[in-house]
């Protein structure tokens, strides 16, 4: 029988994500193969298990890894393409034809290899994403050693992925079936929008949703102008259509959701959906403003995501933690409108409720799967250190991540990516550039 290797991880500060503003200086982890088996201090465990290898960061502290809740991976390679625009039109004009011409098997696979290393030099250790050719994203994911849960994405109109929403559902069934034993991939539904998907479809990936217990995850009232043009449409908003067909549950991820009323905050909370908030693509686009103090006080989880490289333009989960806390704060013109926590814990244990992973990942506890990040604070920019956790969501930069473990496994050691050939990457980069700039 293979012996499970144990190691002890500790540092100046543990912030593990189980109680309100709670660390503990000087601790850390005893990690078994992909698994913790302690959280103490560093003298006790140093103490208990003296003939485990140990490892002390110091200045540094330890949380776990980032759930970016919201991306499309491949987009990485169409950063910065066509910015400044409005969602339709840069949707219409910029981001679709250029995809009808350049997404096959290898856009896919290399811009996600390129989302998978930003994601992990960011400290993100789990991400959903909704992109087409999930095959070929899972097959990066499971070379990289990162968590996913890939996303079958359902478009009514044919594309390079499939001829139309049937077509969609096959294909990804076929990839969930050849993914669904690797212990860092997971799966979800992934229909585009209420305004891309025909109401028979979105009742057939409720019932696939709810008879495999997948997530399904949606863009969903992004904008003013994409509720008024649904209810001219069909006579009623998009999540009214929602609620009509049983989608509102614990099962929906509902991306963006700048355009709610209290009506339909309480249908969340009480259809125990999740809210997925993406700041700063909703910023870049001009999209409008999720209500995250009202969504939080009805009790309705929240949970983060970058949206993709190319509305963003990047995949930074520090940053968009910032955001989350800064937004709010100009938005309801209160401070206490969302805590540093509170943007912290949307970004850990909101992005493992979302996804239906609490049980294993989103916090430091025994029992859980090692996905952890290490962020080193004893630099000019982060120093002194009076409250860790305000410091890594006010302070604290991209550039400070500096170890990342997904299962237990070290994927990033002192900023060195371990799994991915960096050079490679930059230049398939360079080489998508060329051919999309001289089409």
């Amino acid at each position: 029988m293979e012996t499970k290797v144990e190691q002890i991880i500790t540092a100046d500060w543990l912030i593990p994500m189980t109680q309100a503003d709670h660390w503990i200086e000087n601790a850390g982890l005893l990690i078994r193969g992909t698994e913790i088996i302690a959280v103490d201090k560093l003298d006790i465990l140093t103490e208990k298990y003296p003939e485990v290898s140990h490892t002390h960061l110091e200045g540094q502290a330890l949380l776990p890894g980032f759930i970016n809740s919201h991306c499309h991976a491949a987009m990485n390679l169409l950063r910065g393409l066509s910015d400044d625009l409005p969602l339709k039109q840069w949707l219409e004009e910029a981001i679709w034809p250029v995809e009808a011409q350049f997404v096959d098997n290898s856009f896919v696979y290399q811009g996600t290899q390129h989302a998978i290393a930003e994601m992990l030099r960011s400290g993100t250790t789990c991400f959903q994403d909704m992109y087409f050719m999930p095959d070929q994203a899972a097959k990066a994911v499971k070379e990289s050693g990162i968590r996913a849960s890939i996303g079958m994405v359902v478009v009514e109109f044919e594309t390079s992925w499939a001829q139309n929403a049937q077509d969609c559902i096959d294909k990804g069934l076929d990839v969930f079936d050849q993914f669904k034993h690797s212990p860092t991939i997971n799966f979800n539904f992934a229909p585009h929008a209420p305004y891309t998907v025909e109401k028979t479809t979105l009742e057939k990936l409720g019932m696939l949703s709810n008879e495999l217990s997948l997530p399904l995850q949606m863009h969903i009232h992004e904008t003013a102008y994409e509720v008024e043009t649904f209810i001219e449409a069909h006579g009623v908003r998009p999540l009214t259509r929602l609620k009509e067909i049983g989608l509102i549950s614990p099962l929906l991820n509902a991306v963006h959701m700048t355009q709610l009323n209290e009506g339909e905050i309480e249908w969340l909370a009480d259809g125990g959906s999740h809210v997925i908030h993406c700041p700063q693509s909703n910023m870049k686009l001009s999209s409008g403003v999720c209500p995250t103090k009202q969504l939080l006080e009805a009790g309705v989880n929240i949970a983060l995501g970058t949206d993709g490289a190319a509305s963003n333009n990047d995949l930074d989960m520090i940053d968009e933690i910032r955001s989350t806390a800064l937004l709010a704060k100009l938005d309801y013109l209160d401070p206490t409108a969302m805590s540093a926590y509170e943007s912290l814990y949307a970004a850990t244990m909101g992005g493992a409720k979302a996804l239906g992973l609490q049980e294993s990942i989103g916090s430091l506890e025994a029992g859980k799967l090692a996905d952890f990040i290490s962020i080193d604070l004893n630099c000019i920019e982060t120093q002194p250190v009076y409250n860790p956790v305000s410091q890594i969501v006010y302070a604290a930069g991209r550039e400070q991540v500096s170890n990342v473990w997904v299962n237990g496994k070290q994927l990033m050691s002192n900023r060195k990516l371990k799994t991915l050939n960096s050079d490679l990457i930059l230049q398939n980069a360079r080489h998508w550039r060329n051919k999309i700039i001289n089409r």
